[in-house]
């Protein structure tokens, strides 16, 4: 008998992992968004208008907050939904401290003092460091809902206590639930994301505030449009970032699929963690995500720990797997925020984290054979092992 060796083939050879696959998704919604669109385009109803208080009204019901106000994109929701709730110079907000940068950018350009903090092992905002941070003039706290899995809104709460504002950064978590509340509903108002990959994506830009508030969803509703409700009604300064009918269209029909797509999310998720202990179960210093007790997380990304992130990123690149780093440096250490002064040992558990986080591939429709693949490349670059190999008789 003739042993014959054959190896894994090289990268090129092999199909690419994306790192997000949408087309599935506009591929399954493209009819009844078309019917939608064809009646948009007969009436010419482009901005605002019915299309989007429907949508409103259907999204503030599946959030469970008692309006939704929908503007032009995520990062005008967090701005809005600070100026509607009175935020501004001489007010102090928490904000953690491995976060997307446009939630301390908004803070900054309300003109409040930006005030980070630091993170557990979760990735999400560490209720014990808030509490060491809370001024006479600390106004609010922002809750951000990190890779799809509810900050502890709960104890935040506690910890803040009724006088200061609780905002829910929601961009990554549309329809993850904790402590029995809906992303979106369980703070004083909450701002939420609806770019093309987020869980709920448009085919362009959007975003909503949220918050059962009526007075703050009242004033969000003048802020988005130059500051008055009515045509050439300017009541304050505002800004021009109003949702068009014509996404709205798209996110009434994919929010009706949308925990249907959690739940593949999900699946997906459960498949990385299966594979991930079976790979790498002896190697400590890979550590996978959870999700956490009474909570469901809708896992927009799926972080993984990884020792020597450059070697594993190169790897994986190498194979054609998609990945990213979210995020690459704590909020308070860019350079948009060096002249606040705060410097390394802010907030040490975030700055350790983010030498080591990697966002593997996670979509609705990613397949185990696609995860068997990235898990496979992972642990080949973590332990040094060669390729596998095939033996053949």
């Amino acid at each position: 008998m003739t042993e014959t060796v054959t190896t894994t083939p090289p990268a090129p050879l092999r199909q690419p992992v994306p790192f997000v696959d949408l087309q599935a998704q506009t591929d399954e919604v493209t009819h009844d968004v078309r019917e939608r669109w064809d009646r948009i385009l007969r009436t010419s109803g482009f901005v605002l208008g019915p299309d989007v208080e429907q949508f409103e009204r259907e999204f503030a019901a599946y959030s469970g907050a008692r309006h939704a106000v929908g503007v032009g994109n995520g990062t005008d929701a967090l701005e809005i939904a600070f100026q509607a709730a009175g935020i501004g110079p001489g007010d102090e907000v928490i904000v953690p401290a491995n976060t997307f940068f446009a939630t301390a950018e908004a803070v900054l350009r309300s003109g409040a003092t930006l005030v980070p903090a630091d993170v557990d092992d979760d990735f999400l905002l560490d209720p014990r460091d808030v509490a060491g941070r809370l001024t006479a003039r600390t106004r609010a706290v922002v809750a951000v809902h990190l890779y799809g899995q509810m900050a502890p809104v709960a104890r935040l709460r506690e910890v803040v206590g009724p006088d200061v504002l609780l905002v829910e950064d929601a961009a990554q978590s549309q329809g993850a639930s904790r402590d029995g509340f809906r992303s979106g509903g369980a703070g004083d108002v909450a701002a939420t994301s609806f770019y093309p990959g987020k869980n709920l994506g448009a085919f362009g830009d959007g975003g909503a505030v949220l918050t059962s508030v009526d007075d703050v969803a009242e004033r969000a509703r003048r802020l988005r449009n130059h500051g008055g409700v009515n045509r050439y009604e300017h009541l304050e300064v505002g800004a021009n970032s109003r949702l068009d009918a014509l996404q709205a269209a798209v996110l009434s029909v994919k929010l009706t699929r949308l925990d249907a797509w959690n739940a593949q999310r999900s699946a997906a998720a459960a498949r990385y963690a299966a594979l991930l202990a079976d790979a790498l179960g002896d190697v400590p210093e890979v550590v996978a995500p959870r999700e956490l007790p009474g909570a469901a997380h809708v896992w927009h990304l799926y972080v993984v720990r990884v020792p020597d992130r450059a070697a594993v990123s190169e790897a994986l690149g190498a194979a054609g797997i998609g990945h990213g780093i979210h995020y690459p440096a704590p909020i308070h250490l860019l350079p948009a925020t060096a002249h606040l002064g705060f410097g390394p040992g802010t907030a040490p558990r975030a700055e350790a984290h983010t030498d080591q986080i990697l966002s593997l591939p996670m979509f609705p429709g990613l397949t185990g054979a696609q995860q068997e693949r990235v898990v496979g490349v992972l642990r080949d670059a973590v332990t040094g092992r060669p390729a596998r190999r095939a033996v053949a008789g």
